[in-house]
């Protein structure tokens, strides 16, 4: 495979996976429709790096757009198709679940036409470990998850649906992988990690939902982008955790840890537990292993240190991201 299509290009998946693509000589397709969901910044800074190899195209589209994206398989011979693009956040899916149910299943829907019309064969699709809400852990890929407690959740269940319908009825080779608490330099800053540093550091009061006991199963950023490279091989169709793979961490043992790196304690303000939260997740990473010849090679402590220093190094620009 030489040309890759990622969507979510401009993302903190998809930059990381786009670069570990370009680093082993691969083309890469980047799309990516820069919303604000987040501070735009993170994500125009991530582009900058990226367009820095000649190995990388981007394109300012919407996967919903399915004309624009057709022009796109049109000029380029796509050989793979990444999908990284999608609406994240539990929480804002109450809000706002129509934009939801558009990017994360009829935006998946497009692409899986394209794949169709143009030949392509391959897909790694990126869905979520809050589908196994209300299941028993560690968390195992052939377990049921029809229970999904957001919109969020349930629009990752229904493109993992619709990929598996286009798999059995035209043979398209798909990948889903259901990533588990991804975090690390150049994160998101919606999810907890960010937050907490840029909180901690600059004495603002750190918003906690719940007591801090929930636990997660953090995944560095970089082991991510690695076991999604890694799914571009040809596996039929098959889901697959990408995980830390060990015992989870609590959100208190998080914040004690950065306390400790930063030098600083927190003033937390706790909050109520909100219902879309899981109290804990645990990946079960067999089938990675066994399929992928993958396994997280970054722990919590070191990879907590690393984005403690990214932070660091860029504070004079961080300190005007919003949260």
């Amino acid at each position: 495979m030489k040309k890759i299509l990622v969507t979510g290009a401009a993302g903190f998946i998809g930059s990381k996976t786009s670069q570990k693509l370009l680093e082993a000589g691969k083309q890469v397709i980047g799309v990516d429709n820069l919303n604000d969901y987040y501070d735009v910044t993170l994500k125009t800074r991530r582009l900058e790096e990226l367009k820095k190899n000649k190995g990388f195209i981007f394109y300012h589209l919407d996967i919903e757009n399915l004309a624009s994206m057709d022009n796109v398989f049109r000029d380029n011979k796509v050989d793979a198709i990444i999908n990284l693009a999608a609406r994240a956040g539990v929480r804002y899916s109450i809000e706002n679940p129509h934009v939801y149910m558009s990017t994360n299943a009829q935006g998946v829907l497009n692409l899986l036409e394209l794949m169709r019309k143009h030949g392509v064969r391959k897909l790694v699709h990126a869905s979520t470990s809050s589908l196994y809400a209300g299941q028993k852990m560690p968390f195992t890929e052939d377990l049921p998850v029809n229970t999904p407690i957001s919109p969020y959740a349930a629009t990752k269940k229904a493109a993992e649906a619709m990929a598996y319908s286009y798999h059995y009825l035209f043979g398209l080779d798909i990948s889903v992988l259901r990533y588990f608490t991804v975090y690390g330099p150049a994160g998101r800053p919606d999810m907890s990690i960010f937050r907490f540093i840029k909180w901690i550091d600059e004495g603002t009061p750190l918003e906690l939902f719940g007591d801090g006991t929930q636990s997660r199963d953090f995944t560095y950023i970089d082991d991510i982008a690695s076991g999604t490279v890694k799914a571009l091989k040809e596996l039929g169709y098959e889901i697959i955790n990408l995980g830390g793979g060990k015992s989870p961490s609590t959100l208190n043992y998080v914040i004690g840890r950065l306390e400790e790196l930063l030098g600083k304690k927190a003033v937390i303000n706790y909050m109520p537990f909100l219902k879309t939260d899981i109290t804990e997740t645990g990946a079960d990473i067999t089938k990675a292993g066994r399929l992928l010849d993958w396994r997280p090679e970054t722990d919590l402590d070191e990879g907590l240190a690393r984005t403690v220093d990214w932070y660091a190094n860029n504070r004079s620009w961080l300190r005007d991201v919003k949260l």
